[in-house]
């Protein structure tokens, strides 16, 4: 006989109302219990017992300024699909905007969907946000953002590799006086690439000079505003900037160039990402490319991996970038 939500209430002692909610992600049901709950309902196989044929990519926005902004996912959406085609599963697009009102009930009905698999893009996570997600009913896997208690398995870019794998290359160049493109919105990926950063620094014997790390806006546009506001004061600039992104690379070095300053006479750039501006950009960009689309498949197939069932190991798979040299690095 099928496992069912009686059993559960026999096992727990708690109602089948209390139970029904529970399982249902209902508010007005404390976290200890429904970790109980899930508990019983997934060790008598009441969870997961549905075949699962659609596989859902579920993407969370905090403010939208990195996933509104940039091709990147587009990129990532399209290995993600087709995947899923060659798996013989659908595949579904959600959005959950944190500004939302309803935003905790809207992540709730999206994470309870029978018969689906989720693969949350959690680019624009931070790890408070994650506790709506934890009982979800389904399988589910993060894509771009890695959760440090290890509750979940994950798929990410090897940020920080990439970062000093960057900085080494400028340093290797010549450049003594390397200075830091920060996004002003601190999502883990650019936390990780400013630990990169940090760590050529030190291995090289370079100075971190606080000067040489101008904060900007994510968006191309914003960046290149606020570095045009940097740059009124004619600040000492390092001969070399490592940027968080190429939005943030891109938008800079308009702003150097109607300064005067020539790329990369006066000052060099490397980008992250390697996305199609890069490459018609004047001076095209030198950057660190993210298998967009293998990335996205890598969590399909991790996904699927996951519906023939929890072993309870956690993994977090990491795709290396390929460093691409352009004209925008002396």
């Amino acid at each position: 006989m099928k496992p069912g939500i009686k059993q559960i209430c026999e096992i727990t002692g708690f109602s089948p109302a209390t139970v029904s909610n529970a399982l249902n992600q209902k508010k007005g049901v404390n976290q200890k219990t429904a970790d109980e709950i899930f508990r019983v309902a997934r060790e008598i196989g009441y969870l997961g017992s549905e075949e699962i044929t659609k596989i859902k990519l579920l993407i969370y926005k905090k403010n939208g300024l990195i996933i509104d902004d940039t091709p990147f996912f587009t990129l990532l959406i399209n290995g993600i699909e087709q995947e899923c085609r060659e798996a013989g599963f659908e595949m579904a697009i959600g959005n959950v905007d944190a500004r939302q009102p309803d935003y905790e009930e809207q992540a709730r009905q999206m994470v309870s969907e029978p018969g689906t698999a989720i693969i949350l893009l959690g680019t624009e996570l931070e790890a408070e946000d994650l506790e709506l997600y934890r009982n979800t009913v389904s399988p589910i896997l993060l894509l771009d953002y890695w959760s440090f208690d290890m509750d979940f398995n994950a798929v990410m870019i090897n940020n920080a590799d990439s970062a000093r794998m960057a900085v080494n290359y400028l340093f290797h160049k010549g450049h003594k006086q390397i200075g830091y493109l920060k996004g002003r919105f601190r999502i883990l990926g650019f936390r990780q690439r400013q630990s990169g950063y940090h760590s050529a620094l030190v291995e090289n014997e370079l100075e971190d000079k606080k000067e040489f790390c101008v904060e900007l806006d994510t968006t191309m546009n914003g960046a290149y505003r606020d570095m045009l506001k940097y740059l009124e004061d004619t600040p000492s600039l390092p001969t070399a900037y490592f940027a968080d992104n190429d939005m943030i690379a891109l938008g800079a070095m308009k702003a150097l160039q109607e300064k005067g300053y020539k790329i990369p006479e006066d000052v060099s750039l490397i980008g992250f990402d390697d996305l199609p501006f890069s490459e018609i950009s004047t001076p095209g960009l030198t950057s660190l490319r993210v298998p967009k689309q293998e990335m996205g498949r890598m969590a399909v197939r991790k996904v699927i991996e996951m519906m023939k069932g929890d072993d309870g190991v956690r993994t977090k798979l990491q795709v290396c970038t390929a460093f691409v040299e352009r004209n925008s690095v002396k």
